[in-house]
């Protein structure tokens, strides 16, 4: 990356000028494409209810509602699934 891949705006909050800075387009749809593809694709962790598999979106929230009962002392412990990506 470099300076040439970010447009800076002006802009106005309150009383309050101030420039942001913003990832060109193309470059910004790129990493969201890329990102997205991301989390689509499958790690070889079981599902808690059904399945051998997922994709990273739904283990992502699977570990926070197993988190958040944990944290509700609504279980004992939380043991961490680390992914491996297939």
């Amino acid at each position: 990356m470099n300076k040439r891949d970010f447009a800076y705006k002006t802009e106005k909050h309150s009383n309050k000028k101030g420039k942001r800075q913003y990832l060109k387009d193309d470059l910004a749809n790129e990493f969201t494409n890329k990102l997205n593809n991301y989390f689509i694709s499958k790690v070889s962790i079981p599902r808690i209810k059904v399945g051998a598999q997922q994709e990273i979106e739904k283990l992502i929230n699977e570990e926070a509602l197993l988190f958040a009962k944990y944290l509700r002392n609504e279980k004992r412990d939380w043991n961490r699934r680390i992914p491996i990506v297939v």
